[in-house]
């Protein structure tokens, strides 16, 4: 419904645009040819007319249209803040009134002197700083929208590739931005307003995904921000853009087979990512003295405390392979073995003897992908059918159902990502929640532009060789 109250407002707007080119003493069909339209205006209002060529310019174009609009608002004596404002805002009213008022003419070049000279403004203390309030915070919208957001590691999961405390780029340019699912948002916030608490975004209007062109397709093993998948679900049930964000390695890309086999993953029947900096966890067996706290903290281990049969401290440490090898020379130290991960994975079905250790071989869905419908294959894609791509699915006694029609398979409509933390026994990722869709991925992160360790004290709270450090 709201495509047709778009289409007829739109129309309204281009009327008045019509009406206003026909009073500058140009022919009104010039208002409707976009790229030509603006030609036009550049010529109306003084602007130099290679701007033009700026409108292809993602982002750039949006100040370049809106620079060219808002000088030939004022052309016509339009140079208030309210009237500027409604111009934007609710130009299919604005437009078409000020075209039928008979009072209002084209000035001529309002960025001359000559025009400066005859029809002096001078603006308020009050419009200065509305306007300048008004352009930092668009800009930095845009900014943070479309081109590059700052983002903090909050969890040890990608340890230690990414410390709690990095703050680092994502870029949204590297894989295309996404046009809003809720442009209707309060600025900064990502889904709940500051102090007050509340929603920090209207759903009045929602836009289907669209992604608008990138640089790179997502390469197996980058490091990826991405929409927690799981808030589709109550008590959430947010949009997918203000759903929160998580930072994980898309170690299977479409169409990757992925498995994990005591613990290694394996993508495509070939080991697959891993680095000096995964993480894995560790039971370490000890004397009576255990570990020190103050050497753990120092070494920045993370560990939890446990006791055996025996009333005995045993530690469990999530540690790099470097490590724990270190770990195993303490004096103190009587055993180490690898932990196994008995928790359960996805799919999470009784069909399924998964754990986060071993499961698998799943193949990573691609779109175009045609996937059978049996009841061995339906916990595995009856989320992807349903949740993210928008169907009904019934399981009847004669079979199973998509959108009411009987089916005994289903065409993939978008590529996934598996997603996994190199803290391999420390990460909620998709061994739990499964498959990504492509209409939650925000960007790629870049570098780390600063990092702070909580625990350091003074100057060594800032951990300086981690500035400006590329994210591979």
């Amino acid at each position: 419904m709201w495509y047709i109250i778009f289409a007829v407002l739109t129309i309204v707007s281009l009327y008045g645009l019509f009406l206003l080119f026909k009073k500058a003493g140009k022919q009104g069909w010039e208002a409707i040819v976009p790229f030509y339209r603006e030609y036009v205006m550049a010529q109306l209002v003084g602007r130099p007319t290679w701007w033009v060529i700026l409108l292809i310019v993602p982002i750039v174009n949006i100040f370049v249209f809106y620079g060219f609009y808002l000088d030939f608002i004022k052309a016509f004596g339009k140079r208030r803040f309210w009237e500027n404002a409604a111009a934007v805002l609710v130009p299919f009213i604005v437009l078409p009134m000020w075209a039928l008022d008979s009072t209002v003419k084209y000035l001529g070049q309002p960025n001359t002197e000559e025009f400066k000279k005859k029809y002096p403004y001078k603006k308020s203390v009050g419009r200065e700083w509305a306007d300048a309030i008004i352009f930092a915070t668009v800009a930095a919208s845009l900014i943070r929208g479309f081109l590059i957001e700052a983002y903090m590691i909050p969890t040890g999961s990608m340890e230690r590739s990414l410390l709690v405390g990095d703050f680092l780029f994502v870029s949204k340019l590297n894989y295309g931005p996404r046009i809003p699912n809720t442009p209707i948002a309060f600025p900064f916030a990502h889904h709940t307003m500051p102090i007050t608490g509340g929603k920090a975004y209207s759903e009045l209007i929602e836009i289907p995904y669209k992604r608008l062109p990138g640089f790179e397709k997502i390469e197996r093993n980058d490091v990826v921000v991405f929409n927690f998948p799981m808030e589709a679900d109550a008590p959430y049930n947010r949009p997918v853009d203000k759903r929160e964000n998580y930072i994980k390695r898309a170690v299977g890309a479409p169409g990757d087979v992925v498995e994990m086999q005591n613990g290694n993953l394996i993508v495509n029947g070939q080991p697959g990512y891993d680095s000096n900096d995964v993480q894995k966890a560790y039971i370490v067996f000890t004397d009576q003295n255990g570990l020190s706290p103050q050497i753990l903290k120092d070494k920045r281990f993370e560990y939890n405390q446990q006791y055996d049969e025996n009333g005995n401290v045993v530690y469990i440490l999530y540690v790099t392979e470097e490590e724990i090898k270190e770990v195993e020379k303490w004096s103190n130290v009587q055993k180490v073995i690898m932990s196994d991960n008995p928790n359960p994975a996805f799919p999470k079905s009784d069909l399924y003897n998964w754990n986060f250790h071993n499961f698998g071989p799943l193949k990573v869905p691609a779109k175009g992908d045609v996937v059978e419908l049996t009841d061995l294959s339906l916990p595995i894609y009856e989320r992807l059918i349903t949740v993210y791509e928008g169907n009904t699915l019934e399981k009847r006694d004669d079979g199973i159902y998509v959108n009411g029609v009987k089916s005994d398979n289903y065409t993939i409509k978008m590529d996934y990502y598996w997603m996994m933390g190199d803290n391999r026994d420390n990460s909620l990722d998709s061994r739990d929640f499964g498959f990504v869709p492509e209409d939650h991925i925000v960007g790629k992160a870049l570098f780390t532009w600063l990092s702070w360790d909580a625990d350091g004290s003074f100057l060594s709270k800032i951990r300086w060789n981690r500035f400006f450090r590329g994210i591979h």
